[in-house]
């Protein structure tokens, strides 16, 4: 019997995901790795990590991994890109990673319009670190660093990062997205590929906005956490794609 289904070869054999039930980090591990392995460049793939439950995907990916100090991905993946150009370099980095302490290198390397590909991981929480405010936390949404919910007035408004970005002329493409559906994933597996198909074609620098959930931090099963992205994230954080050139989108 052929298989038609198989795991991919971006991810090591035999080892299991120690996501939270619920998490959607496995989802998007799975499909950097297929997209990359049906583009054939995993010989090629380096991943530089940020710090937190991204973190954690060095114990499952097969390819080479950096671990970059707390908000330094985007750096990182600048020197690793232009030391060996001929290196398929992403970014993997959660919100408070990504929009927090590594806003400028965030910024910069986009400004720049480096040619490197940035999978964001938006679950508007800090998450290994203990659900801490985080810059995408919705107003009113508790979190360990405010107790009484988020206060515009206090805590400033959630950042919109794919927003943010769009302000700049560099960036190639830029789009946000989510995995909560058979549909939805189909859609951010495409995004993501034409992230890496940027790079390959030198067209600089992508960046794929994955809104996800954090049913633990949020205080929901995984179930329900779901029901709080549809009805809540993606409110906030509304999905599409905010910059593509090739498309004649900016």
């Amino acid at each position: 019997m052929d298989k038609v289904y198989k795991r991919t070869l971006g991810i090591q054999e035999g080892v299991v995901s120690g996501f939270c039930p619920g998490c959607m980090h496995g989802t998007a591990h799975k499909l950097v790795g297929e997209v990359v392995e049906e583009l054939g460049k995993l010989d090629k793939l380096v991943r530089v990590e940020g710090v937190g439950c991204c973190g954690l995907g060095q114990a499952y990916v097969s390819h080479d991994t950096i671990i970059a100090a707390h908000g330094r991905a985007c750096a990182v993946a600048t020197g690793v890109k232009r030391c060996s150009p001929d290196s398929l370099v992403y970014t993997y980095q959660g919100d408070g990673d990504l929009a927090s302490i590594g806003l400028d290198e965030t910024v910069s390397a986009a400004n720049r319009g480096e040619n490197f590909t940035v999978i964001f991981i938006n679950n508007g929480i800090y998450g290994m670190t203990g659900g801490q405010m985080a810059p995408t936390t919705l107003i009113g949404m508790k979190a360990t660093t405010a107790p009484f919910g988020r206060k515009a007035e206090e805590h400033g408004y959630p950042m919109h990062v794919c927003e943010v970005l769009a302000q700049l002329k560099a960036p190639q493409f830029l789009v946000r997205t989510t995995v909560d559906t058979p549909q939805n994933v189909i859609k951010t597996r495409k995004y993501i590929k034409q992230a890496f198909q940027n790079q390959i074609d030198g067209k600089g620098f992508s960046l794929v906005e994955i809104v996800t959930t954090c049913p633990t931090n949020w205080g929901f099963t995984p179930k329900d956490s779901i029901t709080f992205l549809r009805e809540n994230m993606l409110a906030e954080f509304p999905v599409g794609v905010y910059r593509d050139k090739d498309a004649g989108i900016e």
